[in-house]
């Protein structure tokens, strides 16, 4: 007789947990749904029945995957974020429920045109996109197959056509100014890469999580180009890491901007840090 959803689920538990994978539960649950062809909410009321045996299959060829620890979202190859839901590999980070902080800080006021340093998947300009449906954006990254995975999430979300994307090192071959600019720039410090999980550290980009030593060469390089590029009245939208918010602020402050304020994320740690050109 096959197994069912729950016995599946159980015996790859037993095997994420070995590794030290730490929601092993919810990424089997989401490995099942992915190898059944169902949402979570499909995959509840199947989890009784038996599973079929190229579903079964399919499912251990994922899990044996998340054992190497390779993320969720590069495995099944999408992440919900915010609301919209994004084409993930290897050569764009996996957002993280930290950047939805900045784009909910975004939308607070409104804006027109937008600008976003570090594409990636598109994450951050498409939520906005998105949600102000007038709004029109730019994002820029220095990876060409960042870009592409950028565009196809673009399409993916239907913003494709208020979308504009340019290979760019932050500022190099953007022209014009926007009355709003975010980023999400790489931010940890080169000593540190050894602290993060495997997951991060041997699966996603290098040169999107640390951009050298200190960690603040990345915001460096964006407040060198920001007064000219940021309307009169125009924010901006960093994201940080949590010790990072005062130095960040300074540096856009010396560049001059005015500053606004910190928000914090759900543990209480510095997170986004917003700044003005004054009118």
């Amino acid at each position: 007789m096959s197994e069912t959803g729950h016995q599946l689920i159980r015996a790859a538990v037993d095997e994420l947990r070995d590794v030290g994978v730490n929601d092993a539960t919810g990424d089997a649950r989401r490995l099942l749904a992915f190898a059944m062809g169902c949402d979570a909410a499909a995959l509840s009321a199947r989890l009784v029945d038996a599973v079929d045996p190229e579903h079964r299959t399919a499912f251990f060829d994922a899990v044996e995957q998340r054992v190497t620890r390779k993320p969720v979202s590069q495995i099944i190859g999408s992440r919900q974020f915010w609301d919209i839901e994004l084409c993930i590999t290897q050569d764009v980070l996996d957002p993280r429920p930290e950047t939805e902080i900045l784009v909910e800080t975004a939308l607070r006021q409104p804006f027109d045109r937008v600008l976003d340093l570090g594409v990636g998947s598109g994450c951050i300009l498409i939520s906005l996109l998105k949600s102000n449906a007038s709004a029109t954006g730019l994002g820029v990254d220095n990876s060409a197959e960042a870009l592409e995975i950028a565009f196809k999430n673009a399409q993916n979300n239907d913003v494709v056509d208020r979308t504009e994307l340019l290979e760019s090192e932050w500022f190099a071959t953007v022209e014009g100014s926007f009355d709003l600019i975010v980023a999400n720039p790489p931010y940890i410090a080169m000593a540190e890469m050894e602290q993060l999980s495997p997951e991060v550290r041997m699966w996603e980009p290098i040169w999107a999580l640390t951009p050298g030593p200190s960690g603040l060469e990345s915001y460096e390089q964006i407040a060198a180009g920001i007064y000219e590029h940021l309307t009169p009245g125009g924010r901006l939208l960093l994201e940080t890491g949590p010790t990072q918010a005062g130095d960040v602020k300074n540096l856009f402050i010396a560049a001059g901007l005015s500053f606004d304020y910190v928000v914090a994320d759900l543990d209480g740690r510095d997170r986004v840090v917003q700044l003005h050109r004054a009118p």
